[in-house]
């Protein structure tokens, strides 16, 4: 196993280890507490675990040598678990949204408001920043879309537990002022407003996941490798560029135009000095050039 393999999948266990102890955590308080705010949190943190867990089989599967099935390697489990994972969160948000409308159209619960649900929250807001900080680091060193995917879950939760916060705050100033009753309800917009995070994020990471799916290309990127690599002397023309991402690699195909009075020995330089010049705007692509004579 590489370092980086054994990097990638240490950040994806620890995150996996640590929404085992915060799902747990959550569902107590709530349930003892009745605040469908942390019950919706701890949903949250129990979707953040089956992402984490398919996350951490993702990371290990792709680190997987190329064989005879996937000559291009085993990179591309990493968008499909970043989709499984924006599909999680899409359902989980639809559950949330629902009970918590139930909730203010109708079926009042009366909600206890415990130092303990402060603690739960404010816990949950110190780890997933450390355990977000660490996947992002990650994801962003080893071009990781599915550990960027797990690093923006756990982003999220630090925004939508500080949301539930300020729920569980409005339905304490409900209790201390009569006058202000009517904030009883600020958990179940809380909860909404959980949702509403979610969602926003979901779908900005569901588009990346999708734009790799469907071999996007990244915006700019062809006009870049066919500016750089005709600048590069012996180059007569750029053209036929092919670029897609699986997972954190980019492959890149190409065909140059070159002098056919070139030895092969030349022509084995030449495609060199391409290589090196489009590591100068991709850095560790797979190239493949293909060069035909003028």
């Amino acid at each position: 196993m590489s370092d980086s393999d054994r990097e990638k999948q240490s950040a994806a266990l620890s995150s996996l280890f640590a929404a085992v102890g915060l799902t747990t955590f959550k569902i107590v308080v709530g349930t003892l507490t009745g605040s469908l705010g942390i019950l919706a949190e701890a949903a949250h943190s129990a979707l953040d675990l089956v992402a984490a867990g398919v996350t951490y089989l993702a990371v290990r599967i792709s680190g997987r040598p190329p064989d005879r099935e996937h000559l291009y390697g085993h990179h591309r489990i990493e968008n499909l678990s970043a989709l499984f994972e924006t599909v999680l969160l899409l359902a989980t948000c639809a559950w949330i949204a629902s009970e918590a409308v139930h909730r203010l159209l109708s079926h009042k619960v009366t909600v206890e408001v415990t130092a303990w649900s402060f603690v739960v929250m404010l816990t949950s807001i110190v780890i997933d920043a450390s355990r977000s900080r660490v996947l992002a680091r990650a994801a962003r060193k080893y071009r990781s879309q599915a550990l960027e995917a797990d690093a923006l879950h756990f982003q999220t939760d630090i925004w939508s537990s500080a949301v539930v916060i300020l729920g569980l705050l409005a339905v304490k100033a409900g209790e201390w002022f009569p006058r202000l009753a009517f904030l009883a309800n600020g958990d179940a917009v809380a909860a909404l407003g959980v949702s509403a995070v979610v969602v926003w994020v979901s779908v900005q990471l569901g588009r990346r996941t999708v734009d790799a799916l469907l071999d996007t290309a990244p915006a700019g990127m062809e006009e870049r490798i066919a500016a750089a690599v005709e600048s590069v002397p012996g180059v007569e023309n750029c053209h036929h560029i092919r670029i897609r991402y699986a997972g954190p690699v980019l492959f890149i195909d190409l065909h140059v135009l070159v002098d056919g009075q070139q030895t092969l020995a030349q022509a084995h330089g030449l495609t060199e000095a391409i290589e090196a010049a489009i590591q100068q705007i991709a850095p560790a692509a797979d190239v493949t050039v293909h060069p035909e004579p003028l």
